[in-house]
């Protein structure tokens, strides 16, 4: 029959309602510039991030350096390839992102521009340190210095979405979280490289730690300055036990394969970073809530834990050169392992993506002193 019942036009009357509100609803998303996902499910309107190689995403790609990822294997499971990312697939603040609820990768400062800016960027540069000169012997990178210089670059850029309102821009940026691993360079391409650098000689590895937390320190509040509020600090993690080391340490007649020295230096770093997380938000950054991110610990009982969590190769790069895969990192082109998911570093450096993405799991709602201080980075995210 050609003409509905009643009971269907009241149906079809329903639906059309509902189709007008849905309708309407994501005219005014798409009016506002913002995607229906990230509106719906990111906990946070935008995810900043600085660091070095653990965390870029391509922004060396276009730099004249050693310390580049965007060739094969780098990038062998990532849906764009090798995007810049030193590693097989996602990184761990990708895999963070991921559990904030964003749907797509925070982009790279370096190309990116316009609206996509209010989402979040990634500033991290591969060999970046605390200190300008680190990473130096790898070529050109982008310090620390400098990433907080482009962050405030962004921070001009972003004031027209706003209207000018420094008000209403401030009020976003206290909603964002902002993301800081450094140190680990300082360390590798620094005070240990004793053929390139002389702060190994001028420094105690006490005095070292203290220089480079004042430096921290000082990054930070320029953080602090441009907005940010919502902070996570990271610790450095057991580098003395990554393949590079592994390969390079005779620990014969030692308890450890791991080179302690380098280790234990760190440990003064992480627990003047720890110290510094207490200043900032006992007053020290009025209105801030800085997280520090035990790596150290992670990392440690990543190791430890490697068979409850699938991984069989723990101390050997999935590709690499020489002993453990250590001695020289992915070549172009390279064959790495075929199961990558069994190897908890990718290279001699970096771990792998499985390992990325059970690191972030576990440390994202992890009971906190356990990797995270004072709180962790879910409840940071609902603040």
């Amino acid at each position: 029959m050609l003409h509905r019942s009643m009971h269907d036009q009241i149906n079809m009357g329903s639906l059309m309602k509902e189709f007008g509100l849905w309708a309407l609803a994501l005219s005014l998303l798409i009016l506002t510039g913002k995607s229906c996902s990230q509106v719906i499910t990111s906990q946070v309107p935008g995810f900043f991030i600085f660091g070095d190689s653990l965390v870029d995403n391509g922004n060396n790609n276009g730099l004249v350096t050693l310390a580049r990822a965007n060739y094969r294997p780098y990038g062998i499971d990532f849906p764009q390839g090798a995007s810049g990312r030193f590693t097989n697939g996602r990184t761990f603040v990708d895999a963070l992102a991921q559990l904030l609820g964003f749907r797509t990768n925070i982009p790279p400062f370096a190309r990116t521009r316009g609206r996509a800016i209010l989402g979040g960027l990634n500033f991290a540069s591969g060999a970046a340190g605390i200190r300008d000169e680190t990473g130096n012997n790898l070529g050109d990178h982008i310090t620390m210095n400098q990433q907080v210089n482009n962050f405030g670059t962004i921070v001009q850029q972003m004031r027209p979405y706003f209207r000018g309102d420094n008000n209403a821009l401030a009020t976003y940026l206290s909603k964002c979280i902002f993301y800081s691993g450094m140190g680990s360079n300082d360390y590798l391409n620094n005070y240990f490289m004793r053929d390139f650098y002389n702060t190994g000689s001028q420094f105690t590895a006490q005095a070292y730690a203290d220089a480079l937390i004042h430096d921290y320190a000082n990054q930070l509040t320029a953080l602090y300055n441009l907005g940010a509020r919502k902070v996570i600090v990271t610790g450095v993690g057991q580098v003395g036990c990554i393949p590079y080391q592994l390969a390079r340490y005779n620990g014969t007649g030692s308890s450890s394969r791991c080179n302690e020295n380098i280790n234990n230096a760190i440990q003064l770093f992480n627990s003047g970073l720890r110290k510094l997380v207490d200043h900032f938000n006992n007053g020290g950054l009025q209105g801030s809530q800085f997280v520090y991110l035990d790596s150290y610990q992670a990392t440690k009982d990543l190791i430890l834990n490697a068979q409850s969590n699938g991984f069989e190769v723990i101390d050997k790069g999935c590709c690499g050169v020489g002993r453990n895969n250590g001695q020289v990192t992915c070549l172009p082109l390279q064959q790495a392992c075929r199961d990558r998911s069994k190897y908890i570093f990718w290279d001699a450096f970096h771990p792998t993506e499985a390992a990325n993405i059970v690191t972030a799991r576990v440390i994202y709602s992890s009971r906190p002193p356990t990797y995270t201080y004072p709180i962790n980075i879910q409840q940071l995210a609902s603040l």
